[in-house]
C-alpha cells in the first residue's frame, strides 16, 4: 500500500490533499478506508430530489408567465473577463466578486445577471431588434459573509425591457401587472408592489439644496422599514450631516400617505425634475388597472429608492404582507443607460429581479411550500411480473408518447422492495403486467393513495393516469 502526499513528500509517509489522507494501493487505486468526507461549501445550497422538483415549478411557472409577455429566453456565460463584469463595479461588489487567474486570462463569476446583460446587448446590438425584452433565471455568485437565508452561490429571476434611445412610460407601468401575474400564479394573495419615482426624491432633494448628498439620503431612507423613523433621523444627522430640521422635513415628505399623487401636487413648480417625476408616477397608476393589477396589490410609498445609483425613474419591492420580515421579495426599476460602459449609445430600460434561492428558503422554512403537490420523479411506475420484458418495455413506450411520466423497474427485488421504492419516491401510480394480463392486452392499474387497483386497456391506464396527475397539480405552489 502506497501513501502519496500531492503536495510535497511528507518524511513520516503520510500525506495530506485538502487535509485529507489519500492511501492508494499497489494499483494505484484509492482505497476506500480513507476517502474524503463529502461536503458541500457553506452558503451554497444543495437540494434533495423533492425541494428540488418545487423549485423547478417555480421557475417553471416563471419562465410561463415572462413568456406570456413576450419575453425571450436568454443565457449568458458565468465567467466573464473580471474587466468587462466590473466595468461599473468598484466598492463593495469588487470585494465580493469571485475573481481567479487562468494563465494570463483574468476572470470573475458574475455577480448578478444585469451587467451581463449589459454587455450582451452592446456586443450584439446590431443583431437585436429593440425593445429587447429578455428573461433570465440562472445562478450568481457573492463571496459575502454566508448566514441563514443568505447564500454565495444563488438563483436570480430577471426580466428586463431595453429601447434604443428611447423606451415608452408604459413598459414601466406594464413592470407591475408582470408582478402581479408572477406571484398570484404561484398561490400568492397577501402581497402588495410598492413603487416610487426617484426623479421625485432627486427633485425634492433639491428643493432642500440637498442634491450632492441626495445619494446618502436615499440609501439611508432605504433604511426606514428595517430600523424605522428615529434612527432614521440618527444616521441623516450624524452620518450624512443634515441638520434636525433639515432630517425632520425628509421625514415628513416620506411619510405621505393615503392619496399620494394628490399630496406630492403641492410641490409643483418647483423643480423640473420633480414635476417630470410625479408626470411619470401618475402614468404608471393611471395604466394599472388597464394591466390588471388590483388596487390591495399596489401601493405609492415614497420611501422606496432601491440602493443602487444607476436606477433614475421607476422604482419597485414587492413585500409579502403577512411576513414583512422577508424585506422585498422582486425589486427593480428604470436606468437611462444600461450598457454606457460597453457601447456609445444610449439604451434605457426598465427591470426586476427575484432572488429566487433565497425566496425558496424562506417559503420553505415558514411552511408556505405546498406539500401535497406532486413531486415523485415519475408518474406511473411499471412492474414486470414475468421473465420476458418485452411487454412491459412496449407498455412503458406507449405511456410516455402519451405524456405519461414512467419508469420500468427491473432489479431483481423482491416485491415488497419493490412497491417500498415507489412509495418513497411517491409515484402515485404503480402498474402490473403479469402473464393474465398480458394474455388480455392488459395491465393492473393501483393508485398507492387510495389502495384502489383495476385492469385496464394500456390506453385506459393512460387516461386514467393522466387524468389523477392533472388533479394532483391543480393546486399552487404557494400556501398561505
Amino acid at each position: 500500500m502506497l501513501v502519496f502526499d500531492c503536495k510535497r513528500a511528507a518524511p513520516q509517509g503520510n500525506a495530506y490533499f485538502n487535509d485529507e489522507i489519500i492511501v492508494l494501493d499497489e494499483k494505484g487505486i484509492q482505497d476506500t478506508m480513507a476517502q474524503m468526507k463529502p461536503r458541500t461549501l457553506s452558503g451554497f445550497m444543495e437540494l434533495l430530489p423533492a425541494p428540488q422538483q418545487q423549485m423547478e415549478r417555480i421557475m417553471e411557472i416563471l419562465r410561463q408567465t415572462y413568456s406570456r409577455y413576450g419575453f425571450t429566453p436568454l443565457d449568458t456565460p458565468a465567467i466573464e473577463s473580471a474587466e468587462v463584469l466590473l466595468a461599473k463595479g468598484g466598492g463593495e461588489t469588487e470585494k465580493q466578486i469571485y475573481r481567479f487567474q487562468k494563465g494570463d486570462s483574468d476572470l470573475a463569476l458574475r455577480f448578478d445577471l444585469t451587467v451581463p446583460l449589459a454587455k450582451y446587448v452592446a456586443l450584439h446590438y446590431g443583431e437585436l431588434t429593440f425593445p429587447f425584452r429578455r428573461y433570465q433565471i440562472g445562478k450568481v455568485y457573492r463571496g459575502e459573509r454566508a448566514q441563514r437565508g443568505r447564500f454565495r452561490e444563488f438563483y436570480q429571476a430577471d426580466i428586463d425591457i431595453i429601447g434604443d434611445g428611447q423606451l415608452s412610460i408604459l413598459n414601466e407601468a406594464e413592470i407591475p401587472a408582470i408582478i402581479y401575474e408572477t406571484f398570484s400564479r404561484l398561490g400568492l394573495k397577501r402581497f402588495q408592489i410598492r413603487v416610487n419615482n426617484r426623479k421625485i426624491l432627486n427633485g425634492f432633494y433639491a428643493m432642500q439644496g440637498l442634491s450632492e448628498q441626495s445619494g446618502d439620503i436615499m440609501r439611508t431612507v432605504d433604511k426606514l422599514d428595517k430600523i424605522g423613523p428615529d434612527k432614521v433621523r440618527t444616521l441623516l444627522t450624524e452620518d450624512v450631516g443634515l441638520t434636525a430640521e433639515q432630517a425632520d422635513e425628509i421625514l415628513k415628505f416620506m411619510a405621505i400617505d393615503g392619496d399620494v399623487l394628490a399630496a406630492l401636487s403641492q410641490y409643483r413648480g418647483r423643480n423640473e425634475i420633480f414635476d417630470t417625476g410625479l408626470d411619470e408616477l401618475a402614468a404608471v397608476v393611471e395604466n394599472l388597472s388597464n394591466f390588471g393589477v388590483p388596487t390591495e396589490n399596489f401601493a405609492v410609498d415614497l420611501t422606496i429608492a432601491r440602493g443602487l445609483d444607476y436606477y433614475t425613474g421607476t422604482v419597485y419591492e414587492t413585500m409579502l404582507l403577512d411576513h414583512p420580515e422577508i424585506g422585498s421579495v422582486c425589486s427593480g426599476g428604470r436606468y437611462d443607460n444600461l450598457a454606457g460602459y460597453y457601447i456609445d449609445k444610449p439604451l434605457p430600460g426598465v427591470g426586476i429581479s427575484i432572488g429566487l434561492t433565497r425566496l425558496f428558503y424562506v417559503l420553505g422554512e415558514q411552511g408556505m411550500l405546498n406539500p401535497a403537490l406532486p413531486t415523485a420523479p415519475a408518474d406511473a411506475l411499471i412492474l414486470p411480473m414475468t421473465d420476458d420484458l418485452g411487454p412491459a418495455i412496449r407498455l412503458a413506450t406507449a405511456l410516455r408518447a402519451g405524456g405519461i411520466r414512467t419508469q420500468l423497474y427491473t432489479e431483481a427485488k423482491k416485491f415488497k422492495a419493490k412497491m417500498s421504492y415507489a412509495d418513497k419516491l411517491g409515484i402515485p401510480y404503480v402498474l402490473f403486467l403479469g402473464e393474465d394480463e398480458i394474455a388480455q392486452g392488459k395491465c393492473s392499474v393501483k393508485d398507492l393513495r387510495t389502495g384502489v387497483q383495476e385492469t385496464v386497456s394500456p390506453e385506459e391506464a393512460a387516461e386514467k393516469i393522466a387524468a389523477g396527475i392533472a388533479a394532483l397539480n391543480e393546486g399552487p405552489v404557494i400556501v398561505e
